[in-house]
C-alpha cells in the first residue's frame, strides 16, 4: 500500500521536531558543562608553567582543553613554579604575598580567563560548518506523470578549503599561547609590584625607627642645653632651637606614617585583600649586588620573559593570517542531497513507477571573482605581520636599554649605600660626639651641634633609601630578565630566627 502524502509530510514534520529538540537538549548540555568548567576555572585560579616558545612547532601547535584531573593536579603543581620558590625570602612574609598575589590578583585571574577562552576558540576554528537541513511544503503541488509532488526535503554541507581551516587553528593556537605569555608577563609585573612595595615598606619602617631615635638623641641635646642654662653658660635660645627641632622631626614622622598607610594599601590591593591589613617587613635588610652584566641579563629575558615570547608568538600569528587571507581565495564546496515526497494519485503506468519518491544529489561551488577583495585581504595580513614584526623589534630594544638602564641604577644605590655605611656615616657620628662634648664644656654653639644632628639625620635616612633603591632595582631586574637574581643575604623579621 502506498502511504498517503499528509501522513509523509507529518512523519517528516515530527522527524525535524525530534532532531530540533535533541540540538537543544545537547546545546543546553553543552552550556551546563562549560558552565562548570568556567566555575572549576575560577575557584582554582592556577597559574601556568613557563613558555618554551622553541618547543611550539608551526605545524604541531594544539591547546588541549584543562579538563581533566590529572591536567588540574600539573596545573596546581606549576602554581609553586621556580618564580615563586626561589625567593630571597622562602619562609617569610614576602614570599607569602607573593603567593596570595599570584592567586588572587583580579588582573591576573582576568588574564587567566582570557587565556582559557583563547584556548577555548583554537579547538573550535578548523571544524566545519554545521550542515544544514530543510523542507518545502507546496501550497499548490508540483504535478508530475508520477504523482503529485507535495514538499522537498534536504541536506546540505558546506566544505571550506581545509588548508584555509588548518591555518586558522594555527593562528588560533599562536594567539592563545601569546595570550598565555601576557597572563606570564603580568604575573611577573604583578610579583615585582610587590617585591618594590615591600621594600618601600622596609624603607619607611627604617626611617621612622631613625626618626625615633634621633628624637632620642634630640631628647638629650635638649637636656644638656638646659644644664648649661642653670649654670649660665647658654642662652634659652639653645633650648627653644632643640624644641623646634624636635617638632620638625615630629612632622617628619607624621609624614612617614602616613605614607606607610598609602603604600600598604597599595601593596593590600596587589593581593586582592583589605586594605588596612598589616603588612609586616623585615627589621633588617642586608643586600649585596651580585655579579652581573647587562649581556647575561639580556640573554636571560630573550630566553624566559614571557612579554618578548608574547610578541614573537604574535608575529607567528600574524603570519598564519597572511596564510588564510591567501587561502581565502580558493572555492569552497557545498554538497546536498534532496528528497521530494510524491503522491500515489495517477493511474497505473508502465511507464513511471506512480507514487515514487524521487531523490537527487547535488554539489555547488563557490566562484572567487572579486580578485581586489582578495588583494585587500592579503595586503592587510601583511601590513599586520610586518607591524607585528616591528613591535618585536622595538620590544628586544626597549628591555636592551631598560636592564642597562636598572643594572646601572642597582650599581649606583649599593656604591652609595656603601659609601654611606663605611664612610660617610661614621664621620657624621664621631663630628656630631665631638661637638657634643665640646658644647658641654662650652667651647662651641648649640647651633652647630643642632647642624651637626641634622647633617646625621639626614645621611641615615639617605643610606636606608639607598639599600631600599638598590633592592627595587634588583626587584625589577628579575622581572625584565623572567627569572630571580640571587641576594646574598636574608632579612630576619621579628619573632623568627635567621635564615640560615
Amino acid at each position: 500500500m502506498t502511504d498517503h502524502p499528509s501522513v509523509k509530510v507529518r512523519g517528516f514534520g515530527l522527524l525535524l521536531a525530534a532532531v530540533f529538540v535533541a540540538g537543544c537538549a545537547t546545546n543546553a548540555a553543552t552550556v551546563q558543562d562549560s558552565a562548570s568548567v568556567k566555575l572549576e576555572v575560577d575557584s582554582d585560579r592556577v597559574a601556568r608553567a613557563p613558555l618554551d616558545i622553541d618547543n611550539v612547532s608551526k605545524s604541531e601547535a594544539k591547546i588541549v582543553q584543562v579538563n581533566s584531573e590529572s591536567q588540574e593536579a600539573d596545573l596546581a603543581d606549576d602554581t609553586r613554579s621556580e618564580l615563586v620558590i626561589q625567593q630571597p625570602f622562602p619562609i617569610h612574609a614576602l614570599s607569602e604575598l607573593e603567593i596570595l598575589a599570584v592567586d588572587q590578583n583580579p588582573r591576573l585571574v582576568k588574564l587567566y580567563q582570557d587565556y582559557n577562552a583563547a584556548s577555548a576558540r583554537s579547538r573550535y576554528v578548523n571544524k566545519l560548518p554545521d550542515p544544514k537541513v530543510g523542507a518545502n511544503v507546496f501550497g499548490a503541488p508540483i504535478e508530475t506523470a508520477s504523482g503529485s509532488q507535495r514538499a522537498a526535503l534536504g541536506v546540505s554541507q558546506m566544505i571550506p578549503w581545509l588548508g584555509k581551516l588548518n591555518a586558522e587553528e594555527q593562528r588560533a593556537c599562536f594567539e592563545a599561547f601569546a595570550v598565555r605569555a601576557d597572563y606570564l608577563a603580568e604575573r611577573l609585573q604583578v610579583i615585582a609590584a610587590v617585591r618594590t612595595g615591600w621594600y618601600r615598606l622596609y624603607v619607611i619602617d627604617r626611617q621612622i625607627a631613625t626618626a625615633k631615635a634621633n628624637q632620642q638623641l634630640l631628647r638629650s641635646l635638649i637636656d644638656v642645653a638646659n644644664a648649661q642654662v642653670a649654670t649660665g653658660t647658654a642662652t634659652q635660645g639653645d633650648v627653644l632651637l632643640g624644641t623646634l627641632e624636635l617638632s620638625k622631626l615630629e612632622e617628619r614622622l607624621l609624614t612617614y606614617r602616613k605614607l606607610r598607610v598609602a603604600v600598604q594599601a597599595e601593596v593590600n590591593r596587589l593581593v586582592a585583600r583589605d586594605a588596612d591589613i598589616p603588612v609586616i617587613v623585615a627589621e633588617e635588610l642586608e643586600i649585596t649586588l651580585p655579579a652581573l652584566s647587562s649581556k647575561a641579563i639580556y640573554q636571560s629575558a630573550l630566553s624566559s620573559q614571557p612579554e618578548i615570547q608574547a610578541a614573537q608568538l604574535r608575529t607567528q600569528a600574524s603570519r598564519w593570517g597572511i596564510e588564510v587571507a591567501h587561502l581565502s581565495r580558493r572555492p569552497e564546496l557545498t554538497i546536498s542531497a534532496n528528497y521530494f515526497v510524491t503522491d500515489g494519485n495517477r493511474p497505473p503506468s508502465k511507464i513511471v513507477d506512480v507514487g515514487q519518491d524521487p531523490w537527487a544529489l547535488g554539489a555547488q561551488i563557490s566562484i572567487p571573482l572579486w580578485k581586489e577583495k582578495y588583494d585587500a585581504l592579503e595586503d592587510e595580513a601583511t601590513w599586520k605581520h610586518l607591524a607585528s614584526t616591528n613591535s618585536e623589534t622595538e620590544l628586544l630594544d626597549r628591555y636592551d636599554a631598560l636592564i642597562t638602564e636598572l643594572l646601572a641604577e642597582a650599581r649606583r644605590a649599593e656604591e652609595t649605600a656603601e659609601l654611606y655605611k663605611e664612610t660617610i656615616l661614621p664621620q657624621a657620628r664621631q663630628t656630631l660626639r665631638a661637638d657634643q662634648e665640646s658644647y658641654s664644656r662650652g667651647a662651641v654653639e648649640f647651633d652647630r651641634v643642632i647642624r651637626d644632628y641634622r647633617n646625621l639625620l639626614t645621611l641615615e635616612l639617605g643610606f636606608h633609601q639607598a639599600k631600599g633603591e638598590l633592592a627595587i632595582s634588583l626587584a625589577r631586574l628579575s622581572r625584565v630578565s623572567g627569572q630571580d637574581l640571587p641576594l646574598t643575604d636574608l632579612p630576619t623579621l621579628p619573632g623568627l630566627p635567621a635564615a640560615e
